[in-house]
């Protein structure tokens, strides 16, 4: 059934009014009719099954049948950080972050980051990002759509990573020592309600440097696995990893 993520204005006490880019998906691009029944999220991850009573090309007025009680999310809040790849390889991260569980997307501006961002077009690329978070949050079924937010410096990253009980960075020159234990300790350790930073370099990886200093403030730096990972494939590795150590090793 098709759902969407609408803010909590649009929803009063027994209906929900749907506008704008939601209002037109329904009416033109489903083809939904009077009648007709979808999935409303509100900012709180609280899913409601609607029906729809009045529908138009610019709103859609539908009525609460109930509110429905999910279990969509992963146990703990899982924020990736990747340095700033080319292309759209960061897209890529967000739909399939999206889809596994993610909870929060955080480029940041690595010393290897080759793509140099430009403060004139960045509420654009912003805006596109969000948007690719919030269709893949409603093609996988989510309660809630993950935050993409804009890059951050590498000093900035160290500042927040206060804010998390678990760090771990994903470091090829382990992973080709043949390191295969730190994960596996991080993930073990995990319990509901914890929060995890997973980071991973740009598609040149992190420097030695860089790898030194997030060392030496807390985090676990750890090989993903015996082979290397692209930078765009290594978070997406992360979230299964925790997916099936949280959810279906419970």
């Amino acid at each position: 059934m098709q759902r969407y993520f609408l803010p909590n204005d649009q929803f009063q006490e027994q209906s929900v009014i749907v506008t704008q880019d939601d209002a037109h998906h329904i009416s033109r691009v489903m083809r939904m009719n009077e009648g007709s029944q979808f999935i409303a999220c509100n900012e709180q991850g609280q899913a409601a099954l609607c029906k729809i009573e009045n529908i138009s090309a610019n709103e859609v007025k539908a009525s609460i049948i109930e509110w429905i009680s999910e279990e969509k999310e992963l146990p703990v809040h899982v924020t990736i950080v990747n340095g700033l790849p080319k292309g759209d390889k960061l897209e890529l991260i967000i739909q399939k972050g999206t889809e596994l569980g993610a909870y929060k997307f955080i480029p940041f501006i690595a010393a290897r980051s080759v793509v140099k961002w430009d403060d004139k077009k960045s509420q654009k690329k912003l805006d596109r990002w969000n948007k690719i978070a919030k269709e893949a949050a409603e093609q996988s079924h989510r309660t809630i759509v993950p935050a993409v937010e804009a890059p951050i410096s590498f000093k900035k990253l160290v500042e927040i990573s206060g804010d998390y009980t678990h760090k771990v960075v994903a470091y090829e020159e382990r992973a080709k020592q043949g390191e295969t234990s730190h994960l596996h300790a991080v993930l073990s350790a995990l319990k509901p309600g914890n929060s995890v930073l997973v980071v991973v370099g740009p598609e040149g990886g992190l420097t030695e440097q860089e790898v030194e200093v997030l060392e030496e403030n807390e985090f676990t730096i750890s090989g993903f696995g015996p082979r290397i990972l692209r930078a765009e494939t290594a978070p997406l590795y992360a979230l299964s990893a925790i997916s099936y150590q949280t959810e279906l090793m419970r």
